[in-house]
C-alpha cells in the first residue's frame, strides 16, 4: 500500500524516466539513422515508449491517491492496475513491431555497416537503462507500486535489447541477417516482460490466493483476540490500491450469546485494521456446523 512518501518516490521515478529516455531516444534515432540500422531505430522508439508509459504510471499514481467517493467507495486504487494494463499492451505492441521489422529485414537480405558511433550510443544506452531500471526497483519497493514495477521493467527490456544490438554491432561485419535476427529476438525479450506485467496485474484485479504469509499473520491475531481456537478460513481479500477489504468466516460455540460473538469478531477486525490497515467482514459460524 503506497504512503505519501511512496507517492514522492513514484511521481520522481516517472519524471526520471521521461527526461532520461527523450534523451536516449535523441541519441539512439542519430546513431541509428547514421548507421543505417534498423534495429538500432526500433529499439530507439522502444525507448521512445517507455516515455509514454511513464506518463502513464504519473497519470496512475494521481489517480490512485485520489480519496474514496460516492461512486468509487473503495477508492481509486486499481487505477495503478489498470496503469500496469497499459504498459503490458503498449510493450506487446512494440515487441510486434521488432518481428515484422526483424522479418522484413531478412526477406531484404540487407547488411548493416556499423560505425563508432553506433557503439558508443550503445554502450551508454545499456548503461543508463539498467541505472532506471534499478531506480525504478527500488522505488516500486519502497512505494509498493505496481505500475513503477512494470516500469522498471520496461527500463530492463529495453536495456537487454541494447545489449544484444551491441553483441549484432560486432558480429554485423560476418554476418549480413544478424540485424534481421536482433529484432526477433528483442521481440522475445520484450514479450515476456509484457507477459509477466499483465499476469501479476491482471491476476490481481480477478482475485487471487491470499499469500501465505497473510494468513499467518490473520491467524496469529485471532488467537491473541481469544481464548478459543477461532479456525479462521475463507479468507478473500480484495486490492484496491491503498485500500484492502478482506472478508473471513471463524468458528464459535454454538452456545455463544450473539452479543459475545460479536464481541470477539469486533475486536479481531479492530486489530486488522490497526496492525495491518485491511478492512474486515468477519462471518462468524457455530462449531458444530457441518457444510454439505
Amino acid at each position: 500500500m503506497m504512503n505519501e512518501e511512496g507517492r514522492i518516490l513514484a511521481n520522481r521515478e516517472g519524471w526520471v524516466s521521461i527526461v532520461g529516455n527523450l534523451l536516449l531516444f535523441i541519441l539512439k534515432f542519430w546513431a541509428g539513422i547514421v548507421s543505417g540500422s534498423i534495429a538500432i531505430i526500433a529499439d530507439a522508439w522502444h525507448t521512445l515508449s517507455d516515455s509514454l508509459t511513464s506518463v502513464v504510471v504519473l497519470a496512475g499514481v494521481k489517480l490512485s491517491s485520489r480519496p474514496a467517493d460516492r461512486e468509487h467507495p473503495f477508492g481509486h486504487g486499481r487505477a495503478e492496475l489498470i496503469a500496469a494494463l497499459v504498459i503490458g499492451v503498449l510493450l506487446s505492441v512494440v515487441a510486434f513491431n521488432f518481428v515484422v521489422e526483424g522479418v522484413q529485414r531478412l526477406r531484404d537480405r540487407q547488411a548493416v555497416n556499423y560505425g563508432a558511433f553506433a557503439i558508443i550510443a550503445t554502450v551508454i544506452s545499456v548503461v543508463a537503462k539498467e541505472a532506471m531500471a534499478r531506480y525504478a526497483f527500488w522505488v516500486s519497493k519502497r512505494s509498493a507500486s505496481r505500475s513503477v514495477r512494470a516500469d522498471a521493467w520496461h527500463h530492463r527490456s529495453d536495456a537487454i535489447s541494447s545489449v544484444v544490438i551491441l553483441a549484432g554491432i560486432f558480429l554485423g561485419k560476418h554476418i549480413w541477417w544478424i540485424d534481421g535476427v536482433l529484432g526477433i529476438i528483442v521481440a522475445f525479450l520484450i514479450f515476456y516482460a509484457a507477459y509477466d506485467i499483465l499476469r501479476d496485474a491482471m491476476n490481481t484485479m480477478l482475485g487471487e490466493q491470499p499469500e501465505p504469509e497473510l494468513i499467518s499473520q490473520i491467524a496469529e491475531i485471532c488467537r491473541n483476540e481469544s481464548l478459543l481456537e477461532l479456525q479462521p478460513h475463507h479468507i478473500h481479500v480484495h486490492r484496491y490500491g491503498e485500500h484492502t477489504e478482506l472478508t473471513m468466516h471463524i468458528r464459535l460455540p454454538d452456545n455463544m450469546t450473539l452479543f459475545d460473538a460479536h464481541e470477539i469478531a469486533t475486536r479481531v477486525e479492530v486489530r486488522l485494521k490497526k496492525e495491518m490497515s485491511i478492512i474486515s467482514t468477519i462471518h462468524m459460524e457455530p462449531q458444530g456446523l457441518t457444510h454439505p
